[in-house]
């Protein structure tokens, strides 16, 4: 069994019009958005055991916001090809994943990390693929699993949704706990 983690890059700033695309940060919002996700990837037994992630400036610093969990558990890989990806250059991420790494998480863009988790999509949960289809915000996780040995072994349409999870979500819930 293999479990994939998509994780959209937290809120961005645009606030230095001059500043490229690659290299644009996170902005406040973002900034609180991460660690919220960080949190419940915790609760929910969900730390990977290794993360790829685009280089873009918002992913990386995506990632690291997600706590000090992520960065000594987790081998990283930067990938400069997880920019702007299509789905057919995050499915070969995947497939070049080691095989002693049973949970992995991509940090990327979208519309590519959208159009990724639709077409992994085979079985699971029909609510929660209407909600990703609606919208796919910044700092959303998508949760699949695969019944399979080996990270080559992935292809569309055979992934089960275990769950998508948006941090306005989980935001909402500890306000309403206060």
């Amino acid at each position: 069994m293999k479990t994939l983690l998509l994780l959209r890059h937290a809120k961005s700033s645009w606030s230095d019009p001059g500043r490229a695309d690659h290299d644009r940060e996170l902005n406040r919002r973002g900034e609180k958005a991460a660690p919220f996700m960080g949190r419940f990837l915790r609760q929910h037994a969900l730390v990977p055991d290794l993360v790829w992630c685009s280089t873009a400036a918002r992913a990386v610093q995506t990632l690291g916001l997600l706590g000090r969990d992520f960065a000594s558990h987790a081998d990283v890989i930067y990938s400069q090809d997880l920019y702007m990806a299509s789905e057919a250059v995050h499915l070969d991420s995947l497939h070049h994943t080691h095989e002693d790494a049973n949970s992995v998480m991509i940090i990327g863009h979208n519309p590519g990390i959208e159009s990724f988790a639709q077409k992994l999509f085979g079985t699971g949960d029909q609510e929660d693929l209407a909600v990703m289809g609606r919208k796919y915000p910044t700092c959303g996780l998508a949760h699949f699993e695969f019944d399979v040995e080996n990270w080559t072994d992935i292809a569309f349409q055979t992934g089960r949704l275990i769950g998508f999870t948006k941090v306005k979500d989980l935001q909402a819930v500890k306000i309403g706990a206060e």
